[in-house]
C-alpha cells in the first residue's frame, strides 16, 4: 500500500485461488484472500524488508512494517514455493482465481457468486500434503507468534 517493500516476480504465478481460512481472513481483514503460488526461487524482494509472524504451527506470512499490508505466505510442507496476495501486484486483474479453499470455514454473509471449484478444506492433491486436511487446526482459528 505505501510501498516501503516492493517484490518482483520472475515466472508466471500458478495455484491462483481464493482462501477462506480463519487465518486469511484475519490476515487480510476481508472474508477471503486472494492468493497465488510461486516458485520461491523466482521470487525477489527489491525494496525494503518485511516482518514475518508465524501464523500457524505449519506457516508464516509476511507483512510490510510500515503499514501492514499482507505479502506473502510460506508453508513448511510446501517449501519450493511462496504464496503472495493477488490484490499486492501493481496489476492484480492480471492473475484470476480459479478455485476456492476452506470453503467449510466460508463467513456466511460472503457469497462471491461465481462458479469456481469450492474445496472444504485444500484441494485434493496438494503437493506435500496427505488428503486435504491442514497439518492441524491451527489455520482454523487464526493467531501464531511473531517470528
Amino acid at each position: 500500500m505505501c510501498g516501503a517493500v516492493r517484490y518482483e516476480l520472475k515466472s508466471a504465478p500458478f495455484d491462483c485461488g481464493w482462501c477462506h481460512c480463519r487465518t486469511c481472513q484475519l490476515n487480510s481483514g476481508a472474508p477471503a484472500m486472494a492468493f497465488a503460488g510461486l516458485l520461491a526461487r523466482d521470487f525477489t524482494w527489491t525494496k525494503g524488508e518485511p516482518r514475518w509472524v508465524r501464523s500457524s504451527s505449519f506457516g508464516s506470512r509476511s507483512f510490510c512494517p510500515d503499514c501492514g499490508t499482507p505479502l506473502l505466505v510460506r508453508t513448511d510442507f510446501q517449501p519450493e514455493t511462496v504464496d503472495f496476495s493477488i490484490a499486492t501486484l501493481d496489476d492484480p486483474g492480471a492473475v484470476e482465481p480459479e478455485f476456492h479453499i476452506f470453503w467449510g470455514s466460508k463467513v456466511p454473509w460472503f457469497n462471491p457468486g461465481d462458479d469456481l471449484p469450492k474445496h472444504e478444506r485444500f484441494r485434493p492433491n496438494t503437493k506435500g500434503l496427505s488428503g486435504t486436511e491442514p497439518p492441524d487446526d491451527s489455520s482454523m482459528t487464526g493467531g501464531g507468534k511473531t517470528a
